[in-house]
């Protein structure tokens, strides 16, 4: 068979084009080396909290829908607080009672309080005198045989009982001198510091009574509905955080060292949108590239997760909606 002329000068053309474009791909290396934009592709990471009571009780109001947008600080439902109320005041109650007798034991012992007591001591000296005195009549009567022995038996009883009255009031009146012990009044100082505490816990009972959202975001779920018993750490709402927003992707190895904290990032989304940030985390650890995300290696291959900051962000990003990061390392160097 013969080959045209023509034939055989196409072929040889080709021939020159491949080598050609070999030697170029030799001398050029990997276009993705020499590049100075670098891509990664992540998520919008999703960030949410669920929010409960921290006691126990009928839920009286939810005052949130799905969707709705609530502000940090922002009550979303509270529980009836009757029996919470009471736990306050009789805390209170019995917190003024003890505080009542801590100031008694530390006051000591009113003055009239002692002169009382030594009128006490005088009286119970008088009537011991009256009893010796009548005990001695006895005895000289009983001497003379003109009195009986029951009657002399009554007076001496008599007379042991002035001295016993007299013996205890005596100590009666040296407690009130010497006032409240050191140990009665630290007791007391110590009830009343757990009567403190035991009204702090029902104030704050009663204020873990009202939910308050602890951040800023969108209602995602209402879990419970009014008239719910719930016990706590019952969830009530799903809430999923609006600020700030962060974006999660991956970084392979041999590109590690070129990103650093602070680093200034696009984001680019699949529906045009682009926003500016920066790189916020860079994991010390590495780990298998997840399979949720979509890289140009091996999914088997070593990757460092990196956290993007986004500034300014608005309503165009969405919880878990695929990104694609852009970093300029070698500009970001020259700044």
């Amino acid at each position: 068979m013969q080959i045209s002329k023509r034939t055989i000068v196409a072929a040889s053309v080709l021939l020159v084009l491949a080598g050609v474009a070999g030697l170029g791909w030799i001398y050029s290396g990997d276009p993705r080396e020499n590049s100075d934009r670098l891509e990664l592709l992540g998520n919008v990471d999703v960030r949410q909290v669920n929010l409960a009571f921290e006691v126990a009780g009928r839920v009286a109001t939810v005052t949130q829908e799905e969707g709705d947008t609530v502000a940090t600080g922002q009550t979303v439902a509270s529980l009836e607080t009757a029996d919470f109320e009471d736990e306050v005041r009789l805390a209170r109650s019995r917190l003024e009672r003890q505080a009542a007798v801590l100031a008694a034991l530390e006051a000591g012992t009113r003055p009239a309080e002692i002169d009382q007591a030594r009128a006490r001591v005088m009286q119970h000296e008088a009537a011991l005198r009256l009893a010796q005195a009548t005990l001695r009549r006895q005895q000289e009567l009983a001497a003379r045989n003109l009195a009986s022995h029951q009657v002399h038996d009554e007076a001496k009883a008599r007379l042991d009982e002035a001295r016993a009255q007299l013996r205890a009031a005596e100590k009666a009146l040296a407690l009130a001198e010497a006032g409240p012990r050191r140990e009665d009044i630290e007791q007391a100082r110590a009830q009343l510091n757990a009567d403190r505490a035991a009204l702090n816990l029902a104030q704050r009972r009663l204020a873990d009574a009202t939910l308050i959202a602890p951040n800023g975001g969108i209602i995602l779920t209402r879990v419970r509905e009014p008239g719910t018993v719930v016990a706590p750490g019952d969830t009530i709402y799903t809430l999923s955080l609006t600020s700030p927003v962060w974006i999660r992707t991956y970084v392979d190895e041999p590109e590690l060292g070129r990103i650093y904290p602070g680093m200034p990032a696009e984001i680019h989304t699949d529906s045009g949108g682009i926003y500016r940030g920066q790189v916020g985390f860079i994991s010390p650890r590495a780990e298998f590239t997840p399979k949720t995300v979509e890289t140009r290696e091996l999914r088997t291959s070593l990757v460092y997760r990196l956290r993007v900051i986004v500034e300014n962000p608005d309503n165009g990003l969405r919880q878990g909606m695929p990104v694609t990061v852009v970093l300029q390392p070698n500009q970001g160097d020259e700044s």
